[in-house]
């Protein structure tokens, strides 16, 4: 069972949701399920930041600003997405990392906690018929402006969440054995 979810994990993007709201129910579940990923030295390093109604708003106008601001060239298309994309979903979860005060361990180690995190909320997501994907653009590196983040706090990207119609397209990957070497 956990083999067939893994295989029909998808990223389903915001112009595919449709407007049926997520539960707070479900996504503290999908947010439970994030909480039990491997963390090396137990640190925990997943942060999320839960955005719906006007936060989601108000998200979209700081992105599609903030890209105008630091853009030479700013493509009419990106402003749009960067500003609807937030309100097209049911949710947006910032992905957040807390850096451990006492870098007792390579901060690799704790981003790659961060990103099993969102892969059980992907996973969780997947089960629950909701469609979701982590997206990371270059802005993110500005979040301190939009969000209160704590000292070594940063944020990863989004993870955009939302019911969507219809069924979505299978998808083939290249044979294991192309990527594995055996060594004996």
């Amino acid at each position: 069972m956990i083999f067939e979810l893994i295989k029909n994990r998808r990223s389903v993007f915001p112009a595919q949701y449709n407007d049926v709201p997520i539960a707070k129910a479900d996504i503290e579940k999908i947010l439970e399920a994030a909480n039990w990923a491997p963390t090396h030295k137990k640190t925990e390093p997943w942060r999320f930041k839960v955005l719906q109604g006007d936060s989601q708003r108000r998200l979209g106008q700081f992105l599609s600003a903030k890209y105008q601001e630091i853009e030479e060239r700013p493509k009419q298309m990106k402003i749009r997405k960067l500003k609807e994309n937030p309100v097209k979903s049911g949710a947006v979860i910032a992905i957040c990392m807390q850096r451990d005060p006492k870098e007792s361990l390579p901060e690799w180690e704790e981003i790659a906690a961060t990103a099993m995190a969102v892969q059980n909320m992907w996973l969780c997501c997947t089960e629950l018929g909701i469609g979701c994907y982590w997206s990371s653009p270059g802005l993110i590196k500005h979040m301190h402006e939009f969000f209160e983040l704590k000292e070594g706090e940063k944020c990863l990207g989004f993870f955009y969440m939302g019911y969507y119609d219809g069924e979505l397209p299978k998808v083939e990957r290249g044979s294991m054995t192309e990527k594995v070497v055996w060594m004996g």
